[in-house]
């Protein structure tokens, strides 16, 4: 049960810290790329703003990315804006591998305690005591909270990480959509410096 209980708590604060972390507004806030756009057009994009930017939410670290490389072409550009994309998409994903590993492991846990308890009883029969309910019953019961702990951990965890993994998913699609968005206000902004 030890193992249980500690897969259990290792979940619960996963999945607490994945909610918060994985909120909209803390990773990619409606109409931050219309106001950085608006502070760039007008020069108040500075080194500072850009030290500012690092220290935020992702969007606005693939959004420093972009505008750290000024004066590269459209093709360097973005590829500085998925790297940075794919490093931000690694840490709207962390930990979820971790809260899978449990959903995977701890109905086996549960399972593992069936297999001693049910060894309990036997050795309880094994050792003549047939007439023993007390050593039959503690070792089925055994077996019993096992694995029923292990599905009700299993359960709930396994519920948490698809959904989880389903809103990383979703959030960096919105990284990629606002990204591609800036890009193109970039290059339509380089086009008519060029005219």
């Amino acid at each position: 049960m030890v193992p249980i209980i500690l897969s259990s708590i290792i979940a619960v604060a996963i999945i607490i810290e994945r909610l918060w972390v994985l909120r909209v507004e803390r990773v990619a806030p409606s109409g931050l790329v219309a106001e950085i756009w608006r502070e760039y057009t007008t020069g108040r994009v500075d080194e500072a703003r850009l030290r500012a930017l690092l220290q935020g939410t992702a969007l606005e670290r693939v959004i420093a990315a972009a505008f750290s490389q000024s004066g590269m072409d459209s093709a360097r550009l973005r590829l500085a804006m998925e790297e940075a994309g794919r490093s931000e998409a690694h840490v709207l994903g962390r930990y979820l591998n971790t809260l899978g590993t449990i959903a995977a492991i701890t109905p086996l846990l549960g399972l593992l305690g069936t297999v001693f308890g049910m060894i309990e009883v036997f050795a309880a029969i094994d050792m003549g005591s047939r007439a023993d309910t007390a050593a039959l019953a503690g070792g089925i019961g055994q077996a019993l909270v096992t694995t029923g702990a292990g599905l009700s951990i299993a359960i709930p965890a396994l519920v948490a990480h698809r959904y989880l993994r389903g809103k990383v998913d979703l959030l960096t699609q919105c990284l990629e959509q606002e990204a591609l968005r800036l890009l193109g206000l970039i290059e339509r902004q380089s086009e008519a410096d060029k005219n």
